[in-house]
């Protein structure tokens, strides 16, 4: 069995968990001086959002990338935003077969509604050809390309402090052609830019020194509610558990990004907690093969469910071992939480159903840190 990595950092037998974890995204705040730019960068974000949902469309009708510009073009005319709309149009339409499929329904329909503007990178392109980062003294001007005349729109861009040894980085390394850079401007009370940096770099500035643990591994459960941690030694003997709750997350009428600080802070803690113990692998479901639970007759369990961004909470997880210097390994998550092997955990160990699913995520990390070293 082969094992695929990033940095060395991340263990997994399946080389697509690997493409959430690839980037992280710095948000900033961006202004802009001039109204017109102002007028025309909302111009611009209004035909993109309008590209995604006519993409969407197209998707579903078994329409091609090539196809779909060609469509479009008329709407948007900049061959690198439409292929990045197709590309957000994509993912979203994954995410509805995601849940069609999970929740048994014959259609989830996506309502989009907000304006934003985003833009892939290339490094052949000096990082990015349609969103610009030029680092100044005091903050990174900002070109946005406005395609109908070619012309860029100007603005500043405001980046907390730590972040901005990074950026300039990442801006040298895109000028010698060797790292591109995603952009996304999006709106809410003022606009935002968020620039995606490859992970490798961030981990460069914001990462621990790797201290030498005592070879343990821990594997996480993450509910909607709580987090189960298990850690076990070498041999797959249980040497350490623990839950950490942020039950109130749940609660009805509980604000969603206070919620959101609650739960990745609960998340910060538990890891902290596997550092502290001497633990050197940290055990997560893979993204790719997650599945929601299916809603039930009872209104608080679906409540539960509905409010729960699991796959969020597994992304920072991810990203704050990382920086603890802690090895990741990601597993497949079929039958952690309901199938023969789990009955019998619970029986022979004497564990409740959370710390047996704990347990197997664990176990299933052993064996592919076992197959890694062979």
């Amino acid at each position: 069995m082969s094992s695929y990595q990033i940095a060395g950092k991340v263990i997994t037998d399946n080389p697509k968990a690997l493409e959430s974890y690839r980037f992280v995204t710095i948000n900033g705040k961006l202004v802009l001086d001039n109204p017109l730019d102002h007028m025309k960068l909302v111009r611009l974000a209004r035909a993109y959002s309008i590209v995604v949902r006519k993409s969407l469309n197209l998707i579903w009708g078994g329409h091609s990338h090539k196809e779909a510009t060609k469509l479009l073009y008329n709407i948007l005319p900049n061959y690198v935003y439409l292929e990045t709309a197709f590309k957000n149009a994509k993912a979203i339409a994954e995410n509805i077969r995601f849940y069609e499929k999970n929740l048994g329904k014959d259609r989830v329909l996506a309502h989009i509604r907000r304006f934003w503007v985003a833009s892939r990178g290339n490094k052949w392109d000096r990082g990015n050809r349609n969103i610009k980062l030029i680092p100044r003294d005091t903050h990174f001007e900002v070109l946005i390309k406005y395609p109908w005349d070619s012309s860029w729109i100007k603005a500043k861009a405001f980046f907390g402090k730590r972040f901005i040894p990074l950026l300039r980085e990442l801006t040298q390394l895109a000028n010698e052609k060797k790292e591109g850079y995603g952009i996304v401007v999006s709106f809410r009370e003022h606009p935002r830019i968020h620039v995606q940096v490859p992970l490798w770099l961030y981990l460069k500035y914001f990462s621990t020194p790797k201290q030498e643990g005592y070879g343990l591994i821990a594997g996480f459960d993450i509910n909607s509610d709580r987090v189960n941690v298990v850690v076990l030694d070498g041999n797959g003997s249980i040497v350490a558990m623990k839950t950490f709750w942020y039950s109130e997350t749940v609660s009805h009428g509980f604000p969603r990004d206070r919620a959101k600080w609650v739960r990745l802070n609960a998340l910060s803690d538990a890891l902290g907690w596997c550092r502290r113990i001497g633990v050197d692998y940290i055990v997560f479901e893979e993204l790719t093969k997650i599945k929601i639970k299916k809603y039930v007759s009872n209104p608080s369990i679906n409540r539960k469910i509905s409010k729960f961004p699991k796959k969020q909470v597994l992304v920072h997880g991810v990203i704050k071992a990382l920086k603890l210097g802690l090895t990741v390994v990601l597993v497949n998550p079929r039958g952690t939480s309901n199938s023969v092997t789990h009955r019998q955990i619970m029986r022979e160990k004497g564990l409740d159903r959370h710390m047996a699913s704990a347990y197997i995520i664990a176990y299933r990390g052993l064996k592919v840190i076992r197959n890694n070293q062979k």
